[in-house]
């Protein structure tokens, strides 16, 4: 098959890796893969060097932009529509909000009107929603008619978590018949492993033996809840508890203030942002995996870190519920500070329990994100008929 894929930008991140897995485990099957993008801006890192060199052709669409900027906007549409109407793909594959709403509107346009492509399927990855309890009423009521009309031009929409489908389900966007769940995958190999340096890492932060490391991997954005972890910190004077943020952003900057005003600077590290390659060796020279985002798809820091044998701690927000439970770590209500004070005092005091819910972690997440196993359900979607009239 020819199959194109369409996402803003290639920075590292959970969609885009994900999405990039797909592109490399496509074209290892023999199909022809196509990866349009927006060009990869912000502090956040990118994974553009590795789609260029994956030996798919990537087509990098300057207008194609994140924020919300109509002449940019209309201008990626229409080049969108080209591409697609010279390419003639028979899979169109979105992801992201903007990407999907963009990318499936030319693709609904291209096949109701360019010969040869009727039989285009168009396929949807909802990553992450982009209405949700944070948003503003005009923001979120103007993103679900978006996502319902895209969903409407849609023949199947994937779901990095059942969570997914039901927050969606519920605002209207789609149909049951065309969802379909399927784990965001990664190569559980190169998580599994423990890797050379762990060592020499935890010594790079100031750690003696003994010492127990709880890492947040993520950006230093907005609604990550790196505050909570900080709160949490403050009220645990352990000076053999240490914890680490793995990541940039725009909120750096007012992190390192509170980390420095809360008087943790011998106990909060920052590493700044680490190529991907990098991630395997923190998450095997870390003890405790926190994620304290208060909105996310299903973060792949967790299953990430599961395959490395940690135990992990995650708010009950959107899929932590599917791979967070009992056996593998513990699930606390949105913003309890309390609840991640007690939880990581617990979980730092007993090597035994960590040992214990790392190993269920392991076997958990080596079944369920297998990357390879995520190409296939996806190649699977492709080959159903069902197209959408």
């Amino acid at each position: 098959m020819k199959i194109v894929h369409i996402i803003t930008r290639m920075i590292l991140g959970g969609a885009m890796e994900n999405t990039l897995l797909t592109c490399e485990g496509l074209k290892a099957r023999g199909h022809e893969v196509i990866l349009i993008t927006g060009p990869a801006l912000g502090p956040e890192g990118e994974l553009m060097t590795r789609a260029l060199a994956g030996g798919y052709q990537v087509e990098v669409l300057d207008d194609l932009r994140r924020e919300i900027a109509p002449r940019h906007d209309l201008r990626a549409y229409r080049r969108l529509v080209a591409l697609l109407a010279h390419y003639r793909p028979d899979v169109v594959h979105t992801h992201s909000s903007k990407a999907g709403i963009l990318g499936r509107q030319a693709a609904w346009k291209v096949r109701q009107s360019v010969q040869g492509c009727e039989r285009m399927l168009i396929v949807h990855t909802i990553h992450g929603l982009p209405f949700h309890r944070f948003g503003t009423a005009a923001a979120n009521f103007l993103y679900v008619h978006l996502e319902r009309h895209a969903a409407r031009q849609s023949d199947a929409l994937i779901s990095v978590a059942d969570a997914m489908t039901r927050q969606a389900m519920a605002a209207g966007v789609g149909e049951p018949g065309q969802y379909r769940t399927i784990y965001s995958g990664m190569d559980v190999g190169l998580y599994s492993r423990r890797p050379e340096g762990v060592t020499e890492f935890r010594s790079s932060l100031g750690l003696k033996d003994g010492d127990v490391l709880v890492t947040q991997v993520s950006r230093l954005a907005e609604l990550k809840g790196h505050e909570f972890i900080l709160q949490a910190a403050a009220t645990m004077p352990d000076e053999h508890v240490h914890f680490c943020f793995v990541g940039d952003g725009n909120l750096r900057g007012l992190i390192e203030s509170q980390i420095v005003q809360s008087g943790l600077s011998n106990r909060v590290h920052l590493t700044g942002l680490l190529p991907p390659e990098r991630i395997p060796l923190v998450l095997h020279a870390t003890d405790i995996l926190v994620h304290c985002s208060q909105r996310e798809g299903l973060a792949r820091a967790l299953p990430q870190a599961m395959l490395a044998g940690k135990p992990v701690v995650s708010f009950d927000i959107d899929g932590a519920s599917e791979v967070v439970n009992a056996d593998t770590g513990i699930l606390l209500p949105s913003g309890d500070v309390d609840g991640l004070c007690e939880a990581l005092r617990k979980l730092a005091g007993s090597a035994e329990l960590r040992a214990n819910l790392g190993q269920a972690g392991r076997q958990l997440a080596t079944r369920r994100f297998d990357h390879n196993v995520m190409v296939d359900e996806i190649e699977a979607v492709y080959e159903k008929p069902g197209r959408r009239s």
